[in-house]
């Protein structure tokens, strides 16, 4: 490696390394139980492994080093880490006091949380989005974590063994498809079905079912994260198929590229991960939260989850695809690659990488990649469907496994369109609107309710109340004041995001008089589908032109079911709310 992103490396993870060890060694030391006014108990270790799970996703070994790659390599790290600790760390600190100050009044979902730190009604249907995120997520991500139980299983039985790079790809093509020609007939609903049924089961069991998965996920998903990145940065020039070593894979993704820390669209992608690798704006750690009693901790608890995604993100996800694939690969190749998104890579290319080592480590590197990336969806998901099952316990009465089978129910009707739509985009128009800006509209909104309406004197309290850590007192600034101003700046740049990512052409054009070009990727264009409707007026064959209208048809209606689930949650609320008017008068 050269020096500088040997430099870059060494001081970013050792760091890292260093400070997760050091709050969670003051999480291993300190009271080891918790436990809520409805008596339903936390271990202090099982809290914070369900929250680093919870945060812990795909996002760690999938996307952050394509993002790296793509914006800067080794100084994408900077704005990352800025964006961690001045957006990242203050979310996590609001949505933890948000769920311990709720769950004093026995809830347990964002709706009537947030309506307890200020009583006009507007705030309950801002609460929707805690909802509306986790169902649209876990609609589309439960697919996706259903494609990792199947590769388990392929990985298993020796599906990739001796098949080409092209011949691997056609293989996740024809899952995708649901050819009736792959192993078995259905395979994408069977594995769907199966994986949401799982989900259902855990969550019937409660916090102490979601607590034992996260028992064993996730120092499995440790354990074999370690044992991947250790044989891809020792890979050898000279092994069967190798063309470069594996610090060449390393070196390509830390060397920094200086120039890119002034450019917005870089931002813009480093908050962009923050937000999506730790899981903020959901609703899900307000949940997990509201199971604290009032007096317990929540300062080291939200530290430690937070640091603990970083060093999986950052230690383990850094040093897995990339460095497999440069190997292998060669530089320009995994370049390309990266264009194509971390899911191509991890699903298309890794297992015929992985198969091109000996059969016993091929099979158990196999297993082991696609179970690490089990392990990470299913703790995800199950902190998606928590909010949603709570809610409908605190407010319907309904049992646990009720509502348990109620959630997937639900998902299984609203994620069938991403299973059998997936290559129109109906999949990527529900990660869009439920996983991106959705998060971030509830982000903003929630942190000017803490700092500014509930009072950031009385945020402050609720958050240092009971800590087994002193905050910095320089964060009651950064809460009040940098963080928003950060998500409303990240927020306006999504929604007018100029064209090609370029900001003074676009300024430049503004003041001639030219008005502003909008990107393709913004907020606004998005709404009009802007992009296939460009490639609608240039297609020039009719297969070409109806699979784009097609394409249109599916996504507007993708939408509107969306909006529909947003509109019915909204109303459910609604419903709370007048029976919990009608309990207090009979009181």
């Amino acid at each position: 490696m050269n020096s500088t992103a040997f430099t870059f490396m060494i001081i970013t993870v050792t760091t890292i390394i260093l400070v997760t060890g050091y709050f969670f060694i003051r999480v291993l030391f300190s009271k080891s139980t918790t436990q809520n006014a409805n008596g339903q108990t936390w271990t202090r270790i099982g809290l914070v492994l369900a929250m680093a799970g919870n945060a812990v996703g795909f996002g760690n070994f999938l996307r952050f080093p394509v993002q790296a790659i793509q914006n800067g390599g080794g100084a994408f790290i900077i704005p990352y880490l800025v964006c961690f600790l001045l957006m990242g760390i203050p979310l996590l600190f609001v949505e933890w006091s948000i769920g311990r100050h709720g769950g004093k009044y026995n809830n347990h979902s964002t709706p009537f949380m947030l309506a307890n730190l200020d009583k006009r009604s507007i705030w309950k249907y801002v609460g929707v989005f805690g909802l509306f995120s986790n169902i649209g997520i876990a609609a589309y991500y439960c697919y996706m974590e259903s494609w990792t139980l199947a590769y388990v299983f392929h990985s298993a039985i020796g599906t990739f063994r001796g098949l080409s790079q092209s011949e691997v790809g056609n293989v996740f093509s024809n899952y995708i498809d649901m050819n009736t020609t792959t192993l078995i007939p259905y395979e994408a609903i069977v594995f769907y079905v199966l994986c949401l049924a799982l989900n259902i089961y855990i969550l019937s069991k409660g916090i102490k079912g979601i607590e034992k998965v996260s028992k064993i996920a996730m120092p499995l998903l440790i354990l074999f994260g370690l044992f991947l990145a250790i044989k891809a940065v020792t890979l050898k020039v000279g092994q069967p198929g190798v063309i470069t070593d594996g610090t060449t894979g390393l070196n390509f993704l830390w060397t920094p590229q200086y120039d890119s820390i002034w450019s917005p669209k870089v931002w813009l992608a480093a908050a962009g991960q923050i937000f999506f690798t730790l899981s903020v704006g959901m609703g899900s750690i307000q949940c997990y939260a509201s199971f604290v009693h009032s007096n317990d901790d929540i300062a080291l608890n939200s530290m430690s989850a937070g640091w603990m995604n970083e060093f999986v993100e950052v230690v383990l996800g850094a040093a897995l695809i990339i460095p497999i694939s440069v190997g292998y690969l060669g530089i320009d190749k995994v370049r390309e690659l990266a264009e194509l998104g971390g899911l191509a890579i991890g699903f298309k290319i890794l297992p015929y990488l992985l198969n091109q080592w000996a059969p016993l480590i091929a099979t158990i590197a196999g297993i082991m990649w696609f179970s690490l990336l089990f392990f990470a969806g299913i703790t995800s998901s199950l902190a998606m469907g928590k909010p949603c099952v709570s809610f409908m316990e605190d407010e319907f009465k309904w049992s646990e496994k009720k509502s348990a089978l109620g959630f997937g129910i639900l998902i299984l009707i609203l994620g069938l369109p991403t299973v059998f739509f997936f290559n129109y985009g109906v999949f990527d128009q529900y990660d869009y609107w439920t996983g991106t800006v959705s998060l971030f509209i509830f982000s903003l909104l929630e942190i000017i309710l803490f700092s500014w309406v509930f009072g950031i004197r009385n945020g402050w309290e609720e958050l240092n109340r009971g800590g087994d850590i002193t905050i910095p007192r320089v964060y009651k600034y950064i809460l009040k004041y940098i963080t928003p101003v950060l998500l409303i700046m990240v927020f306006l740049g999504a929604l007018i995001n100029p064209a090609d990512n370029n900001w003074a052409a676009a300024f430049q054009s503004l003041f001639s008089g030219n008005g502003w070009t909008f990107d393709n990727g913004s907020i606004i264009k998005m709404i009009t589908n802007a992009s296939l409707k460009e490639k609608l007026a240039l297609a020039t064959d009719d297969e070409t032109r109806d699979f784009l209208k097609r394409s249109i048809f599916l996504i507007n209606g993708a939408k509107i079911l969306l909006l529909s689930v947003f509109a019915g949650i909204a109303l459910l609320v609604y419903i709370a709310s007048q029976r919990r008017k009608k309990e207090d008068r009979e009181c």
